[in-house]
């Protein structure tokens, strides 16, 4: 029976190995096909990559700095990153192409560049100041005590003449009892040399001329305003003893008073002295005032740059306080206000890097193209372009930093200035109103105003026109305004509309 139960017990334990030793086959099995399985898979993602390393490749470049290219794969020296190729079948290598939904989903907008009249009309604001180049300082010249100080404070306004102080001068009485005693004689030297001793100790000649008239001596003499304006210090009280050439006052003028103007920096190049400007005060504002440019301060605000353009402005009856804000609108004169049309962008469409500036053009399905640009002033809220875009070319100027990003990542350079069409300013027109007298062989003979731009009066001439279709839909008769383009040959039309009525004025 014993032998019986260890012969189970044997059977078990036998059968418990082969089933622990079934599992484990199993499981290798299962393991080893899932190996074999993820090994197909990179072998045939390795084949895949295979083929894409197959492509030619032109260059390597860092897409932080793509305008820099590499000959062989590694390390940018400029990032932390390795360098990627730019493959020979990339189509387009200028220009990045975005889906119409991301752009739309971007909020992307794009304005067309334009040649325009620049309206360098500018509002800006100032604040009065006193006019320092009408400043009096009043001294004494010789010294002496402060017999009386009238009642003046800092702030008062003083007429040209008002007495200051009244002040005893010793160093006069006896040099002016010396002139009383020469003039009963009549050596004419002597009397004038007692005189000329008078002067050199500061006595005026006004006061010269009364001791001689009174015949007394005048210790005590008054200091008066030499100017009518704003006491804006008083260093003299009764008692005081003075030394020759101590300042006693400094008076002010009121009349007229500066106006000084911050404008930007970049509208300093048209602004021309004698300009006119409109003004409005924050205490009078139903009421315009006029100034005129009195100078352009040589030195730039750091904080605002911003310039100080100083306006005079009278004030005869002292309604204009220093410290007062106005608003101001300055216009340019004739010259500049009759310049020629300039090609000008948006300013928040400017891409500025430190060294150079860049727009991104948006061309035809889809497509962005990053290009250099050289900018001129700005004007309001656009920027002149000097070269680098073209009349009728469309800029972004929402969502073009990350276009710009993009194009930078897939290694899109921009389009360089010697490579651009050039911007040039347009050619400048000149403008008329008349009526048409006739219109033959592709010219019109025009009853015209005067051109104010060319100092030309009015009179009837034959114009050629620059191109024929600018004469379709009209007739004698009609009433015009044309634009000219003045040159070697002569002036010539480039533009022409109907206008309502003919220009009042026009001469035979």
């Amino acid at each position: 029976m014993k032998n019986q139960t260890v012969s189970l017990w044997t059977l078990i334990l036998v059968l418990l190995i082969a089933a622990a030793v079934g599992s484990g086959v199993t499981f290798l099995y299962f393991n080893f096909s899932k190996r074999a399985t993820h090994n197909d898979t990179n072998i045939s993602h390795d084949s895949a990559e295979g083929s894409v390393e197959n492509r030619k490749v032109l260059y390597w470049y860092d897409p932080m700095v793509p305008q820099h290219r590499f000959d062989k794969q590694g390390k940018s020296p400029f990032m932390d990153m390795d360098l990627v190729p730019k493959y020979a079948d990339d189509n387009d290598t200028s220009t990045i192409r975005i889906d119409p939904t991301i752009t739309h989903n971007l909020g992307v907008r794009t304005v067309r560049v334009r040649a325009v009249t620049p309206n360098r009309t500018l509002n800006a604001v100032g604040t009065l100041t006193f006019s320092t180049r009408d400043l009096a300082i009043v001294q004494t010249r010789s010294e002496g005590f402060v017999e009386r100080a009238y009642p003046h404070a800092v702030g008062d306004v003083v007429k040209k003449g008002a007495p200051l102080i009244d002040l005893l001068i010793p160093a006069w009485v006896g040099a002016q009892q010396e002139f009383l005693a020469l003039q009963t004689i009549r050596d004419e030297k002597l009397r004038e040399a007692a005189r000329q001793r008078l002067r050199l100790l500061g006595m005026p000649e006004s006061a010269i001329d009364a001791v001689a008239r009174i015949g007394t001596p005048q210790p005590i003499t008054p200091i008066t305003a030499p100017i009518t304006g704003m006491i804006q210090s008083l260093d003299a009280r009764t008692g005081m003893a003075l030394s020759a050439g101590q300042t006693i006052a400094q008076i002010v003028a009121l009349d007229p008073v500066w106006l000084d103007v911050a404008v930007p920096e970049s509208s300093g190049s048209w602004i021309k002295h004698d300009d006119r400007a409109a003004i409005v005060f924050a205490a009078w504002p139903s009421e315009k005032f006029t100034g005129e440019v009195l100078d352009i301060l040589p030195e730039t605000q750091k904080d605002t740059r911003t310039l100080t353009v100083r306006l005079a402005l009278p004030n005869p009856e002292q309604r204009l306080k220093p410290g007062m804000f106005a608003y101001v609108q300055l216009s340019p004169s004739s010259d500049v206000a009759a310049a020629a049309p300039q090609l000008v962008v948006p300013t928040e469409a400017l891409i500025r890097t430190g060294q150079r500036t860049l727009v991104m053009l948006a061309e035809d399905g889809g497509r962005f193209r990053p290009a250099e640009v050289e900018i001129g002033e700005e004007i309001g809220d656009d920027t002149v372009i000097v070269r680098g875009v073209n009349d009728g070319e469309h800029v972004v100027t929402s969502g073009q930093f990350l276009i710009d990003s993009e194009a930078s990542m897939k290694g899109v350079l921009a389009r360089a200035l010697d490579s651009a069409p050039s911007a040039q300013p347009a050619v400048p027109l000149h403008e008329a109103d008349g009526e048409i007298i006739e219109i033959e062989d592709g010219q019109i003979l025009l009853k015209h105003g005067d051109f104010p731009t060319l100092h030309m009066g009015g009179m009837t001439m034959l114009f050629p026109v620059a191109r024929p279709e600018l004469l379709e839909g009209f007739k004698a008769g009609d009433a015009v305004r044309v634009s000219v383009r003045a040159d070697d040959q002569g002036l010539t039309i480039e533009h022409i509309r109907k206008i309502d009525q003919p220009t009042a004025g026009t001469q035979q």
